[in-house]
């Protein structure tokens, strides 16, 4: 059975998607906990990153990358942003798909509970 972001990624299921490459795609997140909030996905499945291998090395490097470029596409690199990466469910993972959460456009706070 295909996760959410595997229909989003095939196009069954619409979403606000800011970047596509050939190792992962960007949409503003639905339910936004900063006034920028966007998830980067691998096209490739991990179910989180707790079961990453040695192989995926390339794509995870190039997740955070993707973050940074993405980070100051939308304004982000001066003022400061968040990238988080959920894992299991006390991490507050919902999805098993592997996603990098970007967040900014506001004052973030720490711890972030």
């Amino acid at each position: 059975m295909k996760t959410i972001f595997e229909k989003i990624r095939d196009g069954e299921i619409p979403a606000d998607v800011i970047h596509r490459d050939e190792h992962c795609f960007v949409f503003r997140d639905i339910s936004p906990q900063a006034p920028v909030h966007v998830l980067i996905v691998p096209n490739k499945v991990i179910p989180r990153i707790g079961e990453a291998e040695t192989g995926d090395q390339a794509i995870l490097g190039h997740l955070l990358l993707t973050a940074a470029k993405i980070a100051a596409d939308l304004g982000l690199a001066e003022s400061g942003f968040r990238v988080v990466i959920n894992n299991g469910t006390h991490g507050g993972e919902t999805v098993p798909h592997l996603h990098v959460h970007l967040l900014g456009g506001r004052q973030l706070t720490w711890p972030p509970g």
